[in-house]
This record gives structure tokens, C-alpha cells and sequence, in this order.
């Protein structure tokens, strides 16, 4: 295999365009960006403790979980019968930050949002 004849993945005739496309429709819920959120705070999570984190039921968490993990965005460790959740890799987890980011923009009314204040300036 030649290195340099592989396409790279952000070129807009990637082979990943489309498979960006899913991810991006897998995380167009709530609950999903949530859970990535929440899970991007601990290093592994029970159903209960993410369910508790995002104000649903463990039963609704479970089903969002499963979607997740079907497409490698969480994994998963089970300790006799409890299963803990943790992000597969950091690009879920700088996908939501950077989409929370430009929210903040899009209602910003042409402040700096919060997320480019330097906190070293406000001490």
C-alpha cells in the first residue's frame, strides 16, 4: 500500500464524507450530546450515574447507549452485572465541545463567548 496515493479524510471526495454525515446524524439528539458530555467529564460511567446526569430513565439512557456504542462512539467494561460506558477516543467528545462552542456563537449578539475568554486575563 502507497502512503502517498491514500486519499486523505478531509478532502471533500473522501471515502469518511458519508460516514461524517451518520455521526453527525447519530449525535442530532439531546440526550446523545448529553451523554458525551457527561461521559467526557469521568473516565467511565454506569447507566444509573449517566442516567442521573442527563435527567432521564436508565431504560431511555440504555437505548441512546446502544446507538452509541454501534457506531464506536462509547465502549464498554462490565463489572459482574454492572456495565460502565466510556468514550471510545477523544474526536466524539471535540465533536460536541465544538458544536456547544459555535451555539455559543450563533447567540453571542457579537460578544466573545465565554468559551475564548482567557482565563489568566480575568484573575
Amino acid at each position: 500500500m502507497d502512503a502517498d496515493k491514500q486519499m486523505c479524510g478531509l478532502d471533500p471526495d473522501s471515502q469518511y464524507v458519508e460516514l461524517a454525515v451518520e455521526v453527525f446524524g447519530l449525535l442530532a439528539d439531546a440526550t446523545r450530546v448529553r451523554i458525551v458530555l457527561a461521559l467526557r467529564r469521568s473516565d467511565e460511567l454506569s447507566v444509573n450515574h449517566i442516567a442521573e446526569s442527563v435527567g432521564k430513565s436508565p431504560a431511555a439512557v440504555s437505548q441512546h447507549l446502544a446507538k452509541l456504542r454501534m457506531a464506536r462512539i462509547v465502549s464498554t467494561r462490565q463489572e459482574g452485572q454492572r456495565v460502565f460506558y466510556r468514550l471510545e477516543n477523544e474526536h466524539a467528545s471535540q465533536l460536541v465541545s465544538d458544536a456547544i462552542f459555535q451555539a455559543e456563537h450563533s447567540v453571542a449578539n457579537g460578544q466573545v463567548p465565554a468559551h475564548h475568554h482567557d482565563e489568566r486575563a480575568e484573575e
